[in-house]
């Protein structure tokens, strides 16, 4: 066990808007209340360094869960795994391997710097890369530089570390209730889950204790309108109004869908209140030939130039495309060989994804 503890910096405004809540006016009366010296009381709301135990009774006068709001060690990077240089099957979730976006970047992180946090949506096939774009905004901001490629842009937000970031995949069959949607997005904001968990009781703790600035990136959003029959237009049109009017400007939502919001909402059957906030859209397709070649570069192994040319033309750029090749390329460089047999079977292993493709004119 640590012998100390301190608030992690995500929450310190969410501690310290808990003196007036509790009914202490003042951070000496908090002091005279829990027997502790003023100092203390101090270092501990501005995330500072105190005796364990202290932090524990502190955050009891509070009414705060102290193991949720303790800064928490990131955990390791492993050091006994090689990590792939290519990879696809599943979304890229470690910031060092995402390529490309800069352009949709610095407009979605552009909405979330300032007040009020706005909205946005993400537009693209499937296969196109939406969810670890999604991934990507919710790592980036926090991933120690050590863990990043030289000269990786991190620094996209202003004291990122006041942000909160939840993933709402609603391929999960687990939050496709109302009631364990709402579980998840409450656990993942830190927010003591009410009971009964109805969405009365998300509203309200959600407008009294949302004093940090959230993000909730919905992922497969068609999943949820498809699917989930509790997922319905009063729970949509309830996020609208806490987004809106309730969160004082702190809650934003990023979703990632095959098609515009709105169609989306008509084409099943839903209203479209929830689904016409999203100001902007990031229509995602294929890379920049910029952003392609400098995938191709993190090879482990360089590629010849000829065989970066032929990746680049008959990947077009696709990102899904452009992994599956070079992947190709590099297994063969590994085991020594060097005919051009390699690319049969990448437009072999690419055949199932040439909707991606732009069609010839």
């Amino acid at each position: 066990m640590a012998r100390s503890l301190r608030v992690d910096p995500k929450y310190i405004d969410k501690v310290k808007s808990a003196l007036q809540r509790n009914n202490y006016p003042s951070q000496q009366s908090l002091a005279n209340d829990s027997g502790f010296s003023l100092s203390t009381v101090k270092s501990f709301l501005n995330g500072k360094p105190v005796d364990y135990v202290n932090f524990e009774e502190l955050s009891n006068k509070l009414g705060l869960d102290f193991q949720a709001i303790a800064y928490k060690e990131p955990d390791p990077q492993p050091t006994n795994q090689e990590a792939s240089p290519f990879i696809t099957g599943p979304p890229i979730t470690q910031p060092r391997s995402f390529f490309g976006r800069e352009k949709e970047l610095k407009r979605l992180f552009n909405l979330l710097k300032r007040y009020p946090l706005q909205n946005a949506a993400i537009i693209g096939k499937k296969r196109s890369g939406k969810t670890s774009l999604l991934h990507y905004l919710k790592n980036i901001t926090t991933t120690p530089v050590e863990q990043l490629r030289p000269g990786q842009k991190s620094d996209w937000l202003p004291h990122s570390e006041t942000y909160q970031w939840v993933f709402v995949d609603l391929q999960d069959s687990r939050i496709h209730s109302r009631e364990g949607i709402l579980k998840y997005i409450l656990e993942s904001l830190n927010i003591k889950v009410p009971t009964p968990c109805d969405l009365d009781h998300f509203m309200n703790v959600v407008e009294e204790n949302l004093s940090f600035r959230a993000v909730i990136l919905l992922d497969e959003i068609s999943v949820g309108l498809e699917r989930c029959s509790e997922l319905d237009d009063t729970f949509w049109e309830s996020l609208r109004s806490l987004a809106t009017n309730h969160t004082r400007g702190n809650l934003s939502f990023i979703l990632s869908t095959p098609e515009s919001p709105i169609d989306l909402a008509k084409n099943t059957g839903h209203s479209s209140p929830f689904f016409n906030i999203f100001g902007y859209t990031a229509y995602i397709g294929a890379f920049t030939e910029a952003a392609a070649r400098r995938l191709i570069a993190s090879s482990p192994i360089p590629f010849p130039d000829e065989d970066i040319e032929w990746i680049l033309t008959h990947s077009q750029c696709q990102p899904l495309l452009l992994q599956i090749l070079c992947l190709e390329r590099l297994f063969t460089l590994e085991e020594g060989e060097n005919d051009d047999n390699w690319r049969e079977e990448g437009l072999r292993q690419i055949q199932p994804f040439t909707d991606l493709l732009d069609k010839p004119k």
